[in-house]
């Protein structure tokens, strides 16, 4: 009599992929869904028990549930040239309604009421690029992680020069409105002295709005260093 056919559904359904590089613990993800309203057990089994660990390698799905099966590739010397032989297989069956003893249970089943599907393993390395991708995306993260500090600084810097820049164009208004008054009151005696404080007052302005002029570089200078660390 053939057996029936297999009522929990496996994700992945056919191969379990481990991804190298294989000098530590690979793990692989295997998730066993029961569609059924009946209680399932499950035993998970390989061709290369020493190799491999598996948690839970036994139990019960309960109806309409899900369980994930972790499966631990214990470390070893990987050849790209020799292909894979492991498999694995998950045996089931429907739980009866009065079980007590589980072990008792699979003991006792018949060869008709099992089911079992059947899974290869695979073993990649990492390509070349994505090695290179890995390496340039830790070293990117860590930069800015480092310039955090810095950003900070700039930020204040930002700041103190921009209430530097309002300070001048206060004290640039003010002494204009002096120069202002300066002017109404003067007589047509202290004309020729008048032009001089006006020539004076030129010149300061001239230098007042080349450092107004100097503060509005430095602060591109800056928002273009800004623009590249948030990148």
């Amino acid at each position: 009599m053939a057996r029936p056919e297999q009522v929990l559904l496996l994700e992945p359904q056919h191969e379990l992929k481990f991804r190298g590089p294989f000098t530590d613990v690979v793990t692989a993800t295997l998730k066993l869904t029961n569609p059924t309203d009946r209680n399932v057990c499950f035993k998970v089994k390989t061709t290369a028990p020493r190799r491999y660990c598996v948690r839970p390698n036994s139990g019960i799905i309960d109806a309409g549930t899900s369980i994930n099966v972790s499966v631990m590739l214990q470390p070893f010397d990987y050849d790209p040239n020799e292909k894979s032989k492991h498999k694995f297989m998950v045996q089931s069956m429907l739980a009866p309604y009065d079980m007590t003893d589980m072990e008792g249970v699979w003991k006792e089943a018949k060869p008709e009421e099992l089911m079992d599907s059947k899974l290869r393993c695979a073993f990649e390395m990492p390509l070349e690029n994505d090695k290179t991708t890995e390496h340039s995306v830790l070293p990117k993260s860590a930069s800015a992680s480092l310039d955090d500090g810095e950003v900070k600084k700039i930020m204040e810097e930002c700041k103190r020069l921009q209430m530097e820049v309002q300070r001048l164009r206060e004290e640039n208004k003010q002494i204009r409105e002096d120069d202002g008054l300066r002017k109404r009151k003067v007589t047509p005696v202290a004309t020729a002295h008048s032009s001089s404080t006006m020539a004076t007052t030129a010149v300061r302005d001239e230098g007042l709005s080349t450092r107004v002029l100097a503060f509005c570089v430095l602060f591109f200078v800056i928002g273009v260093i800004i623009g590249k660390l948030a990148l």
